[in-house]
């Protein structure tokens, strides 16, 4: 839904990459699946210089996070559609760390490794499904509906 105005390939292609933070945050949910099925860490390879940076800078998610919500979600001069996808990201980012803080709660508890296990797949399939509808939605020109994330997304970007 394009009721903002229309995109230009410019808007099209920075809306798409917020979309690396929970992208590169998540990989570490995927861990199980990379062992259970190797050919599956062909995923990595065009992340690989993303994660290198992530990884190698201290307190790197949480500046990133902070200069996305101050210089892009806040700043009005930036169009709808970029601000929209960025919000988006941001909040997909944070159930992502409120999942890593429920497997960390879960874990020493004993005979919970196949629910774990079962959980962290879950949440990164999840969230590879939503982070793949969110760029081609918005490589397409369309704002990407998540439910329940999106209405909080409308609610924060005006």
């Amino acid at each position: 839904m394009t009721w903002r105005g229309s995109t230009t390939v410019r808007d099209r292609i920075f809306a798409c990459l917020p979309y690396l933070l929970p992208l590169v945050e998540g990989v570490v949910f995927g861990r199980y699946l990379f062992a259970q099925f190797p050919p599956l860490r062909v995923i990595l390879i065009p992340l690989s210089p993303a994660i290198a940076i992530y990884r190698g800078l201290p307190f790197a998610g949480l500046i990133i996070f902070f200069a996305l919500f101050m210089l892009v979600v806040r700043n009005e001069k930036i169009s709808h559609f970029i601000r929209f996808n960025t919000m988006q990201a941001i909040l997909l980012d944070i159930v992502l760390i409120l999942s890593s803080l429920l497997v960390r709660v879960l874990s020493p508890v004993p005979g919970f490794n196949f629910a774990i296990v079962t959980l962290v797949n879950t949440i990164f399939i999840g969230l590879m499904a939503a982070v793949v509808y969110s760029v081609v939605q918005s490589l397409m020109g369309r704002y990407a509906e998540i439910p329940a994330i999106s209405d909080a997304v409308y609610m924060q970007v005006r």
